[in-house]
C-alpha cells in the first residue's frame, strides 16, 4: 500500500510505469493489477490520506530496464523526476534515484 495525496492521479502514473490496469476508485482507495491475464506480479493499493508525506516515503519500489536511458526519459514522461543528475553505484552496479508526481522515491536500476 502506498499512501497518497490523489490516489486517482498517482494510480495513472503507477499503471502507466508498471504496465498495470488501475481498479475504479472505492472510497479513498484505487487498487492496481497487473494488465496481463497470468500475470502474476503483486498488486498496489494506493490509499488517499488527507496528511502529507512527512521524510523518506515507506515503501521503495525498485524498477528494472534494460536501457536505463530510455526508460528514465518514458518515467519523467509521465510525470516522475530524477531525485539526482549521477547515478548511485556499489561497484559496476549503479542505480538512479527517482520520485513519482508526489515526491515518492523510488530507483531505476538495470535489469539481470
Amino acid at each position: 500500500m502506498l499512501d497518497c495525496a490523489d490516489a486517482t492521479r498517482l494510480a495513472a502514473f503507477w499503471s502507466a510505469a508498471l504496465g498495470y490496469a488501475p481498479g475504479e476508485p472505492v472510497e479513498q482507495f484505487v487498487v492496481l493489477r497487473p494488465d496481463a491475464p497470468g500475470d502474476t506480479r503483486p498488486h498496489l493499493i494506493l490509499q488517499q490520506v488527507p496528511e502529507p508525506r512527512s521524510g523518506k516515503n515507506r515503501m521503495h519500489l525498485d524498477l528494472h530496464a534494460a536501457e536505463l536511458q530510455d526508460e528514465m526519459a518514458r518515467l519523467v514522461a509521465l510525470g516522475a523526476r530524477k531525485v539526482q543528475e549521477a547515478p548511485n553505484c556499489l561497484g559496476t552496479y549503479c542505480w538512479y534515484l527517482m520520485a513519482d508526481p508526489e515526491g515518492n522515491e523510488f530507483c531505476l536500476a538495470p535489469s539481470g
